[in-house]
């Protein structure tokens, strides 16, 4: 790649001089890469204008899970639950970007007890008292892509299992409280971990966070089991998720030999999460959804 002159256009498309925009952006970045750390490219750095339409895509995104906690009831389906995320997004414009990923056959993940992540609705799964679910929603609206999901307690939840629910949002504000400009990925990993750990659970290690926006998926990946100083440096204009899966037993999972997505703790103890998306940005962060 040609080295930008001070007075060229800005490589990030705002029009502006390279001196004026992100000129010190740059220094400040191969200042950490000298020192051998992991730093974001220049494609994950989103503009102004894709903030705004990952801004668009997010509000769908909220009004579609606030729906489903104005719905959501022991007896339903979790194929009702995904009949509305399905006829929702269509009303409203945007496209469930679960369908079809990778052959995943339904429009949102609905997960249930033990089960981690990944869940796949259907008639047979009713909702029964006691059961806690995580209903994970993401939308693609103009192009621009938004995911988050919420915790859903149904009647009599035992108090045990009400913890650990509330311990997986704690784990979220703790991780939130290390997202700023020219930390790590690693510093909120560990604030995340040494949380959930010093409360007696055990943080889900194979699957974490990551990038979103432009696509459904993007770099980086986002442990939250990963050491304070390691993993990627946090830029502003960087989009990922915090999603932490919190589990009342042991952290080993295994995945539905059958079906291919579903994930569960191997021990059979309960398991939750809250999925948020966040920009880095120049003093701290902008939540997108909740």
């Amino acid at each position: 790649m040609k080295k930008l002159g001070r007075n060229d256009p800005c490589w990030c498309g705002s029009g502006r001089k390279y001196k004026t925009c992100h000129m010190d952006f740059d220094e400040k970045i191969e200042y950490y890469a000298m020192q051998g750390h992991i730093v974001p490219d220049h494609d994950m750095i989103k503009t102004p204008e894709q903030l705004q339409g990952i801004r668009e895509s997010s509000r769908l995104n909220i009004a579609i899970l606030d729906e489903i906690g104005r719905q959501i009831r022991i007896g339903m389906s979790t194929e009702e639950i995904d009949r509305i995320v399905r006829e929702m997004t269509a009303d409203m414009g945007g496209i469930a970007a679960p369908f079809g990923y990778d052959g995943f056959p339904k429009s949102v993940c609905t997960s249930i007890n033990e089960v981690v992540c990944h869940g796949i609705p259907c008639s047979e799964r009713i909702l029964q008292d006691g059961d806690i679910v995580n209903v994970d929603v993401s939308t693609i609206y103009h192009g621009y892509f938004s995911d988050s999901s919420r915790m859903f307690m149904l009647g009599d939840v035992a108090p045990e299992t009400r913890k650990l629910v509330q311990m997986a949002k704690e784990c979220v504000d703790v991780g939130l409280t290390q997202v700023k400009p020219w930390n790590f990925l690693g510093d909120m990993a560990q604030a995340i971990n040494d949380h959930a750990r010093a409360n007696g659970y055990s943080i889900v290690r194979e699957i974490g966070g990551h990038g979103v926006g432009l696509e459904f998926h993007e770099e980086p990946f986002v442990s939250y089991v990963a050491k304070a100083g390691t993993e990627m440096l946090m830029a502003p204009g960087m989009v990922f998720t915090i999603e932490p899966m919190v589990n009342m037993g042991a952290a080993d999972i295994c995945i539905d030999g059958d079906d291919g997505w579903t994930v569960y703790t191997d021990d059979g103890k309960p398991s939750a999460q809250w999925e948020i998306t966040v920009a880095v940005t120049d003093d701290g962060y902008e939540i997108l959804t909740y």
